[in-house]
């Protein structure tokens, strides 16, 4: 079913730290109007990266999250920087917190968080052909790299200490990729 997009009628915007909050006036299709709130991120897009350190092993890193204060495993991921592509910024991460680069970068897809209510965006790249090679990062202490197989995702699921949404659907989407090939 398709349907005709709201018409927005008007749109102010607030400060809201690094992102900035905007209120749209909008209109649906039948009349009806609402009065909605976004998120609109200041930056270039973020990636979040799946290694592949050989053909059924993930490289995983293990660094602390302010958020819920304790150190998680996660993918590698990070900001895109002025100036890069995904790509770049995926071999760039890579680099900083697991200590390999990829010669070979696939971009799966984009994934969002919240598209309800923010425009943010993470670019999923998958890296292979990897190769050791560090990069000075912005982390306050070295990440540890944990290698999973991929065989063994409906255990890493179940951990306390994994679980961030992005990571979780990256490593279900490369997954799937990497078998139909």
């Amino acid at each position: 079913m398709s349907r005709r997009l709201p018409t927005i009628h008007s749109v102010t915007e607030h400060d809201a730290g690094p992102y900035k909050l905007e209120r749209l006036d909008l209109e649906f299709s039948n009349g009806e109007r609402r009065r909605y709130e976004r998120l609109l991120g200041r930056g270039h897009g973020a990636v979040v990266v799946v290694p592949m350190i050989d053909e059924d092993t993930v490289l995983l890193v293990r660094e602390y999250a302010a958020g819920v204060h304790r150190y998680e495993l996660g993918l590698v991921k990070g900001r895109i920087d002025a100036g890069e592509t995904a790509l770049q910024a995926a071999d760039r991460e890579l680099k900083e917190e697991a200590g390999y680069g990829a010669r070979s970068l696939l971009q799966l897809r984009a994934l969002t968080l919240a598209p309800t209510y923010m425009s943010h965006q993470t670019q999923l790249v998958l890296a292979r052909d990897l190769y050791p090679e560090r990069l000075p990062g912005d982390e306050p202490e070295e990440l540890d790299v944990v290698p999973w197989k991929l065989d063994r995702l409906d255990e890493l699921i179940l951990r306390e200490d994994f679980s961030e949404g992005r990571s979780i659907a990256a490593l279900f989407i490369a997954r799937e990729w990497l078998r139909s090939q």
